[in-house]
């Protein structure tokens, strides 16, 4: 694929950004894209390496040697259509999935490996230029209504690929607008939402129908759902946040990181009604976690006008590169420094908070941490010992826990009666997604815990497949890997 000897000539050539002084002023996307002729040489470094990793390392199982080779010989049109067999929404993915594939590639053993998330990226927006993506409405209907809840990634792609066979979709959302934390989580300097918006006007042409500020559980009894549709696919995420139990965790000032980004989404797009307002402006701002919503904690808060933002990581500082016990072409936990962490964040590792302290007015002015060290016993967990003598206090009036998530909330579980994990994910075959309960699926987080979008839009299309073959006893809905073939 690509040109043979083309990873021998070209060496690897990422997007641009723009200068730091200038993109923090706005929540605007800051990369500069490369030319036509820059893509094709990246593309031309698709190796002809017989097994093509990169598919194993896709949980969409993207043709990505396929794709690569269309942009080297500069089919666009053909790459965009290869691309859209496996993935619904490569816009998203070129821009926020952390490329497991590229960590997969042959090339990336001793080389840069293939820069295939921005080819993703162009192809997708190459396509949307010139008016490749269009609705493709079924030619017709099968009678069967299905309800998804929740609209992040998996959520939509299981409702894009169910309505491709002919069904009736309805997808539910708690929130005011489609899209989950792709519109209420994740900063517009990462993805403008315009972005969202464009490929919702093709799935409402498709005819899927979408209902928003409905929180089914709460609004909505899951069973009156029960008895109105055919199936149910459950994709509302894993949204229960991990908290911090150490004193102080009630101040005002300590805030989860999930109630900071939504409410800043939401600022951008022009909302003002906010019952209090979360801001970084003029304030010593601690990001308690490393992760990517910890990152964008960071970039936020920069551009809310932080007097200052240090980062904190629990776990010790990582490689630059492969760690020894994570070889190609696993994914390894090497060090990723985002572009808001260059944007002017001390980062510390090794560190645990141990107390909140309040002011006299009961706000936030410090928290006190420790140093530690951690101990890897052959056969058994980790071990996390503190350091004696490292006691420090920060000056902090805002702190933002991004811990990550524990589960799913429960009260659509609760009331159908569906089993759940140990994690409170709910419980669903691995063969088919299907629950406990006859007609009740689920995918996504909500089945698999906290994960990447990659993988909510591949568990949304295969929970699809799933449901499409439960309704009518066999399905031509493609399953991972398999170009898609609409029945209808």
């Amino acid at each position: 694929m690509g040109k043979i000897t083309g990873f021998m000539e070209f060496e690897r050539k990422d997007e641009s950004y723009a200068p730091v002084k200038e993109r923090i002023k706005n929540y605007k996307e800051f990369t500069k894209p490369l030319k036509e002729n820059e893509l094709r040489d990246q593309g031309a470094r698709c190796m002809d390496c017989g097994i093509p990793f990169c598919h194993s390392g896709c949980p969409l199982g993207n043709l990505i040697p396929d794709f690569n080779d269309a942009v080297y010989q500069g089919k666009w049109e053909k790459a965009a259509k290869i691309l859209h067999a496996t993935n619904n929404f490569p816009e998203f993915t070129g821009r926020l999935c952390p490329a497991p594939c590229e960590e997969a590639c042959v090339l990336g053993i001793n080389e840069d490996p293939v820069s295939i998330e921005n080819i993703e990226k162009n192809i997708v927006e190459t396509a949307f230029k010139n008016g490749w993506v269009v609705a493709n409405v079924p030619t017709k209907r099968t009678g069967k209504k299905i309800a998804v809840v929740g609209s992040g990634p998996a959520g939509l792609a299981a409702a894009q690929q169910l309505n491709r066979a002919g069904h009736h979709v309805t997808v539910f959302e708690r929130d005011e607008e489609i899209g989950g934390l792709l519109r209420f989580g994740i900063p517009d300097f990462k993805m403008e939402k315009h972005i969202i918006d464009r490929r919702l006007d093709i799935l409402k042409e498709e005819g899927i129908e979408f209902k928003t500020g409905i929180h089914v559980g709460i609004d909505v009894p899951a069973d009156a759902l029960k008895s109105e549709y055919d199936a149910i696919v459950l994709c509302g995420g894993a949204t229960v946040r991990r908290k911090l139990p150490i004193s102080g965790a009630d101040i005002k000032g300590v805030v989860q990181a999930m109630d900071f980004l939504p409410q800043n989404n939401r600022r951008v797009a022009g909302k003002t009604d906010f019952d209090e307002e979360i801001l970084a402006t003029d304030k010593d701002v601690v990001v308690i976690g490393g992760g990517d919503t910890g990152s964008d904690c960071i970039g936020t808060s920069i551009r809310q006008g932080a007097n200052s933002v240090t980062n904190f990581e629990i776990m010790p500082m990582a490689t630059e590169g492969r760690p020894e016990n994570q070889p190609w072409p696993f994914w390894p936990m090497r060090l990723r420094n985002s572009t808001s962490h260059k944007e002017g964040a001390e980062r510390v590792f090794s560190i645990s908070t141990k107390e909140f302290v309040e002011d006299e007015k009961g706000n936030l002015k410090g928290l006190k941490t420790v140093e530690v060290e951690w101990e890897f016993p052959p056969g058994q967990s980790p071990k996390l010992k503190e350091i004696k003598g490292t006691e420090k206090e920060w000056k902090c009036e805002l702190a933002l826990l991004a811990l990550g998530f524990t589960g799913s909330e429960t009260s659509i579980a609760e009331q159908l009666g569906l089993e759940l994990d140990n994690r409170t994910n709910i419980k669903a075959s691995e063969s088919d997604y299907a629950t406990n309960v006859p007609g009740v699926f689920v995918a996504g987080d909500q089945r698999r815990g906290q994960s990447l979008i990659v993988w909510a839009i591949s568990e949304g299309r295969q929970a699809a497949h799933h449901v499409d073959s439960y309704l009518m006893g066999a399905s031509n809905l493609p399953l991972k890997g398999e170009g898609d073939l609409p029945r209808v």
